[in-house]
């Protein structure tokens, strides 16, 4: 009987013996350069197959895995060496090249015997990724092997995830939704297809061609799957359904997919620190939920001007706390303004009906003040998007002189639109205090790769309460 295939990649296929002796072979080769275990290894890498490699090594080991994103410029892998200090890097990048000796993944890796990889401590770090610096400087998130391994359970279960299923990862692995959607199929036993990059059409095509069976997305996918002129002509019948994660969910384009792929969408809701927070349900699953607390999360919500805990369907931060919790920041100070008694701030806002489904509405740093009132940004947002000229959108406030903050609208469109239309189609929908004072037409959001609007981006470009 021929031995499963984990991984595939382009044209290669690996099963798990082979990843595991590469892993060993690797794992050699890293303890001559000097890696011992407690050691921070800086791994900077495309989209590969020796990515999964690389993690599995570092992990024999006993080491630390630090992600570097390979969309940083040198200023930002400079200050990520800042704050976790690796003292070795694996990688093919030039940014990490030049700033400390790399072992290239170029270089070819001598399989070893792919024996059992000794149990890590489960106390010992396991993974430092970097949070989204949506609101300043990237922190590094130290996760445990016990943390991960929690993670990846709650990932396991919460999708139902079997060793039959199929699936493939277009997103980065350096994010934390990457990562642990690699780490979760391998340890389930699924079959993995790792794309280079992101491409619409490779990624409906191998649906189709591989029968995939869940599909992994964020923001920018789904917005691009509903644009897609010919959508219907791909068969997408083997998708049990697509995961909808990083984000809330913009329900008119979740909407649109359905429409017109018979396809259905499992909203999920983690962060870096704690990647599983909840999931909707495989079957039964709601747009306008991002799902109940996973089992081995405990949820609650404090108000956003006492701190205290807050009743059901009332609106504050959402805190968490559970086993897959990051050990903390580095830098380590920042630790204490991310954990209330043990619970994780996680900064969005939102509130949970007395059936445990959550709702978030939006975050806290990026809540507008407008005379007083609390805006969400999220909210005008899923306005516009429901005009047929709107491609995609952000909103974000300005200092206003008048009214405290001014709403600011970013509108990437399909077609020709005016903005006057696009503001009185928020006052018509919402109160007039969310009615933005001005809509700028750009060429496109700027985003991280999970999906997130670099909102600061946005300020800095068009940081004025009004037109000239």
């Amino acid at each position: 009987m021929s031995e499963p295939i984990a991984l595939v990649f382009e044209e290669r296929e690996y099963s798990p013996a082979q990843l595991e002796a590469l892993a060993d072979g690797l794992a050699g080769t890293l303890a001559r350069r000097g890696v011992r275990a407690g050691d921070r290894v800086a791994l900077m890498s495309s989209n590969r197959p020796e990515f999964v490699v690389v993690v599995r090594a570092i992990w024999r080991l006993g080491a630390a895995v630090v992600l570097f994103s390979p969309a940083w410029k040198r200023t930002e892998a400079e200050h990520a060496m800042a704050v976790a200090a690796p003292t070795h890097a694996v990688g093919d990048h030039p940014v990490l090249a030049e700033l400390m000796p790399m072992l290239h993944l170029d270089e070819p890796i001598d399989p070893g015997d792919g024996g059992p990889p000794p149990a890590p401590d489960p106390g010992s770090d396991a993974v430092l990724v970097f949070s989204s610096g949506t609101t300043g400087l990237p922190k590094a998130v130290r996760h445990t092997h016990a943390s991960f391994g929690a993670a990846v359970r709650h990932w396991r279960d919460a999708l139902e995830l079997t060793d039959r299923d199929r699936i493939q990862i277009t997103t980065p692995p350096s994010h934390i939704l990457g990562l642990l959607n690699i780490v979760t199929a391998l340890e389930t036993g699924a079959w993995l297809r790792l794309h280079r990059r992101f491409d619409l059409d490779r990624m409906l095509h191998h649906i189709e061609a591989d029968r995939i069976t869940v599909e992994m997305a964020v923001a920018p996918i789904a917005l691009a799957m509903a644009a897609h002129p010919t959508l219907e002509s791909y068969d997408l019948s083997s998708l049990r359904y697509i995961m909808w994660g990083a984000t809330p969910v913009t329900a008119s384009v979740a909407e649109t997919v359905t429409r017109r792929t018979g396809v259905g969408w499992v909203p999920a809701y983690g962060a870096s620190e704690l990647p599983v927070i909840t999931c909707n349900p495989v079957k039964g699953a709601r747009l306008d939920s991002a799902g109940r607390a996973v089992p081995g999360v405990r949820l609650r919500v404090v108000s956003l001007e006492t701190g205290q805990p807050v009743g059901p369907g009332e609106t504050g931060e959402i805190q968490a706390r559970a086993e897959s919790l990051m050990a903390g920041y580095l830098p380590a100070e920042a630790t204490a303004q991310a954990l209330c008694d043990g619970w994780y701030r996680t900064g969005d806002v939102g509130h949970i009906d007395a059936d445990g489904w959550v709702r978030l509405t939006d975050r806290s740093k990026e809540m507008i003040k407008v005379r007083g009132f609390q805006v969400a940004p999220a909210e005008i947002e899923a306005v516009l998007h429901g005009h047929p000229a709107v491609a995609d959108c952000a909103v974000f406030g300005v200092p206003d002189p008048a009214d405290g903050e001014a709403i600011v609208a970013a509108v990437t469109p399909h077609d020709t639109v005016d903005p006057e239309e696009l503001i009185a189609l928020v006052g018509d929908r919402l109160a007039s205090y969310k009615r933005p004072s001005r809509v700028v037409l750009v060429p496109e959001i700027p985003r991280l790769p999970s999906g997130k609007v670099l909102r600061r981006v946005l300020k800095e470009r068009h940081g004025r309460a009004s037109d000239d």
